[in-house]
């Protein structure tokens, strides 16, 4: 028996290839920590200057020319860079003394970081990003959409009766999960779209939708076929939340809600947890993605119920202006990210 056929080791021979892996991940946190806190001291330190000598932007361009001569094989020493620098300096006051603000930047590529001053002026929504893109490992392109999508606004503020029916701390996090209005203006469908070509056009730029619903969501099926009795129902969306350790069910409705519509929803989560759920799976929850709610009318519509319901809107191509679209990454450049991101995790298990 050769080494390449030997189990023993190529068990060994994978927990080494983990372990390298993780020591180049390591050091590349640990290099970019480094180059952030220095372009932190630069940017600060160009800040005081300019305040307490009265210099202007000039003494930038003289500082980049000097630094650039006795550092000719480093970049990132252009005069734009240095002014970045500075803007984030300032956006950050109490970067070298506040360990919570270092943790988050620090760990982020630098043209995230400039991308989160230049787009965002809140200090708080800036840190929550970044917390965002380490715990996400968003790409640039990822965090843009998800800036100009204003996440943040979206998150945990679908009407839900989770406190209701579901124990701490599983009822916030499954309201954390769950966001409104939800964003699919990636799909190029107009307002008058019916339900099953939202569906479709769900299922074919699947890595975009799953970007929207946030991480954890695995997809179950399409249509899922749930046989009842004797009698067959067809869920739309059927999905398991690996975080939630539960089942979740996604119903859309192109028109306005219906306290009908949610009564079917609530069937349906009944009929999962008696065909599909597993003894140590949390209770499934249920998420109704309308095209328009009346929110009163929402939280009437869940307040008895006993199954853990959210309800939410969603939106096509007219929840943002032109202007704003196209300054959005194309669903093929998310997509593409993404596809990148998910071989190269595939190659680094392999």
């Amino acid at each position: 028996m050769t080494l390449t056929t030997n189990l023993d080791y190529q068990n060994w021979l994978l927990t080494l290839k983990q372990q390298v892996q993780q020591s180049q991940q390591k050091a590349s946190l640990a290099v970019n920590a480094e180059l952030v806190t220095l372009y932190w001291s630069i940017g600060h330190q160009i800040a005081i200057k300019q305040q307490d000598q009265g210099w202007g932007t000039k003494v930038v361009e003289q500082l980049a020319q000097d630094l650039k001569q006795a550092f000719p094989s480093m970049k990132g020493l252009s005069r734009s860079n240095l002014m970045s620098m500075r803007a984030f300096a300032l956006a950050w006051p109490d970067f070298e003394s506040n360990s919570i603000v270092q943790q988050a930047v620090g760990q982020i590529p630098w043209g995230h970081n400039i991308l989160l001053i230049q787009k965002l002026e809140e200090h708080e929504e800036r840190l929550w990003y970044a917390r965002e893109v380490v715990k996400n490992g968003w790409s640039r392109a990822v965090l843009t959409h998800q800036v100009e999508s204003r996440l943040l606004k979206r998150i945990g503020n679908a009407v839900n009766n989770f406190e209701m029916t579901l124990p701490q701390p599983n009822s916030e996090l499954a309201a954390q999960t769950l966001k409104d209005p939800y964003n699919f203006d990636f799909l190029d469908l107009n307002v008058e779209a019916k339900e099953r070509d939202i569906e479709n056009a769900l299922m074919k730029h699947i890595t975009a939708f799953l970007l929207e619903l946030g991480s954890g969501f695995a997809l179950v099926g399409q249509q899922y076929n749930l046989n009842v009795g004797g009698d067959d129902f067809f869920i739309d969306l059927l999905f398991y939340h690996l975080n939630l350790r539960c089942y979740v069910v996604i119903e859309l409705k192109a028109d306005k809600l219906t306290p009908k519509d949610v009564g079917q929803l609530d069937f349906y989560l009944s009929a999962v947890d008696g065909e599909l759920k597993r003894a140590d799976d949390a209770p499934t929850i249920g998420l109704l993605l309308c095209k328009e709610r009346n929110r009163v009318v929402a939280e009437y519509a869940v307040r008895n119920k006993t199954s853990p319901i959210g309800i939410a809107e969603y939106k096509l191509s007219e929840m943002l202006p032109r202007e704003i679209q196209g300054q959005l990454p194309s669903i093929e450049d998310i997509e593409a990210t993404l596809s990148n991101d998910i071989n190269q995790v595939e190659k680094g298990k392999a």
